[in-house]
């Protein structure tokens, strides 16, 4: 009778085995979506990536949590490991929820393992969360596109799958458009000497290690300075590189602070404003 039991409860199991993936955020607990929560709430089991700020697992406090992602370039788990378990897992424990940071279809690699669950007969579904590539700029009062300044802005990775700069780089650098890079700090002095060759040395760029949360660090200069900049402040990965005019709009906020004295939170952050009131 116990088999039998124990059987019926496994194709209980398989028959509810899904696969939702979902997107944490940028790193800021709050931002995340009421959507994101619910699902979080459901969830049997939660592989979760190392951008996630591990406060959210506290939605899940029924869940079986298991780190998979990676720090320092080393791996817990590699891609196809993640995959065949997320597939074990739904199989033997019903509802599988993939969590990664920022947005999963903005190089968070959810489209390809939503492909190998589906194939694999799990029911597969997904929900969006806010990039950092948008959000982490905007905490900074830093907007990806500004009439006058930008009508356009690129998101990039840094590093493709051959650990090389992508070439969307030096296209995106003769551009006037603003450009997001991703997984870029390794090849700063690459991308330096692209935006050099097509004389803009002057142009503004931001990087931001640790974006929306309570550790963030911001270095701001040029083209030509921002490699000294980054030596001086120690800033290092995770971090996002802005690069484009828009990034001026920070310091215009910052003089109409000092010159008009019209809000004391100008210019800041919002997790510096969040803090100060």
């Amino acid at each position: 009778m116990t088999a039998q039991l124990a059987q019926i409860g496994n194709e209980v199991r398989q028959s509810h085995a899904c696969l939702t993936v979902v997107g944490a955020g940028p790193g800021d607990i709050e931002l995340i979506t009421l959507k994101a929560i619910k699902v979080l709430r459901t969830a049997d089991v939660i592989l979760y990536d190392a951008l996630v700020n591990e406060e959210l697992l506290e939605y899940a406090p029924q869940a079986e949590c298991i780190f998979v992602g990676k720090r320092k370039g080393c791996y817990a788990y590699q891609q196809a490991q993640i995959n065949e378990l997320i597939v074990r897992r739904a199989k033997s424990h019903g509802h599988v929820v993939r969590l990664k940071g920022g947005d999963p279809f903005v190089f968070g690699r959810g489209a390809e393992e939503m492909e190998y669950a589906a194939a694999h007969g799990l029911e597969v579904g997904m929900v969006p969360g806010i990039s950092s590539s948008l959000s982490v700029p905007a905490y900074q009062n830093i907007p990806v596109t500004k009439r006058g300044a930008a009508e356009s802005f690129w998101v990039i990775t840094g590093t493709t799958k051959e650990h090389k700069l992508s070439e969307d780089v030096a296209l995106a650098a003769k551009s006037s458009a603003t450009v997001v890079i991703l997984m870029g700090m390794s090849k700063l002095p690459q991308i330096v000497e692209l935006f050099k060759s097509e004389g803009k040395s002057e142009t503004p760029i931001a990087i931001i290690q640790n974006g929306t949360r309570e550790d963030e660090k911001v270095g701001i200069g040029t083209i030509q300075t921002i490699e000294q900049i980054v030596s001086e402040k120690l800033l290092t990965n995770p971090a996002i590189i802005i690069i484009g005019e828009v990034v001026r709009h920070r310091e215009l906020l910052l003089k109409a602070k000092l010159e008009f004295g019209s809000d004391e939170n100008v210019g800041l952050s919002a997790v510096e404003t969040a803090k100060s009131n």
